[in-house]
């Protein structure tokens, strides 16, 4: 029962930070923010609800095969994001920067 309820809450946070980096992606005003919420999604909201599925009955195997997808993601997600932003920065794509600066 305990375990049945961290995993829900687990799978439920994940769902949630995969939910805000979707409207990062559709709300946020350049690419480098975009990919910022490209990145949570992938890193934060996937990992948790990978690690929520790893706490349901059915373990040995499958919380191996889990536990590698985890690692993989958690690998390649930011070097994705990294590559992809260095990419950009090469293309001449510029970060927007507010120019106003608070005294």
């Amino acid at each position: 029962m305990i375990l049945e309820i961290v995993s829900a809450v687990l799978v439920l946070a994940g769902a949630l930070f995969a939910l805000i980096g979707g409207i990062g992606l559709l709300r946020l005003p350049d690419f480098f923010s975009r990919i910022h919420g490209a990145g949570l999604t992938d890193t934060l909201g996937a990992g948790l609800i990978l690690i929520g599925l790893m706490f349901l009955p059915p373990h040995g195997l499958v919380t191996v095969k889990l536990v590698a997808i985890l690692i993989f993601l958690w690998i390649t997600s930011p070097t994705s994001t990294h590559a992809l932003a260095n990419a950009a920065l090469g293309a001449g794509l510029r970060p927007r920067v507010d120019e106003t600066e608070d005294a």
